[in-house]
């Protein structure tokens, strides 16, 4: 955040090369000076931003260095994250007799997860996920929004499942496996 603030975020992206003094021009030298003092700003507020152990490692690398050492190091800890609470998005079911509501607001913990985690849905797709793990009773609700699903957004795919929840009372709502409700994460 701080270096999209400060607009350096193009810094991590970039190795710092080295110059040889004694061949370049006085322009290339003031170039260079100018490119370390920006490394320089970057990297300090990298390592500022760290608990004091990772302080402690990185305070000399450069960022282009430290950012490729930390994608390394965390980058595959956050897509076996993903994929577990993905995994138990897909294996969640809705229980018995449970309202859609509560079902969603358990759902909204794992839609939390994963935005902490920067893992983002297309809205479209959230709602096709959605509608393709409802329970079978929603078979009507289903074939009604493929009809005149324009305009639907989560947020009122929600206000539907609830109303639609509500002339369900009394049927039997079967267990089945449903995958996030997206509502929030993406609305």
């Amino acid at each position: 955040m701080a270096l999209r603030y400060e607009d350096k975020e193009e810094i991590l992206n970039k190795e710092l090369a080295e110059i040889n003094e004694t061949n370049a021009t006085p322009e290339e030298i003031a170039e260079y000076m100018a490119r370390c003092k920006e490394v320089t700003k970057v990297s300090c507020i990298m390592v500022a931003t760290m608990t004091p152990g990772l302080q402690k490692f990185y305070e000399d690398f450069w960022p282009y260095d430290m950012h490729q050492d930390l994608m390394e190091k965390y980058y595959k800890s956050a897509h076996k994250e993903r994929y577990d609470i993905v995994a138990s998005l897909i294996t969640t079911k809705i229980k018995d007799g449970e309202s859609i509501t509560a079902h969603l607001q358990r759902q909204q913990r794992y839609e939390d997860r994963l935005l902490k985690i920067n893992a983002n849905f297309d809205e479209e797709l959230a709602i096709d996920i959605i509608l393709y793990f409802l329970p079978p009773c929603y078979e009507q609700f289903k074939m009604t929004y493929h009809v005149t699903k324009d305009g639907v957004t989560l947020s009122k795919l929600q206000g539907l499942l609830r109303t639609t929840e509500t002339g369900l009372k009394g049927k039997v709502v079967a267990s089945t496996p449903t995958v996030a409700i997206l509502v929030l994460a993406i609305g």
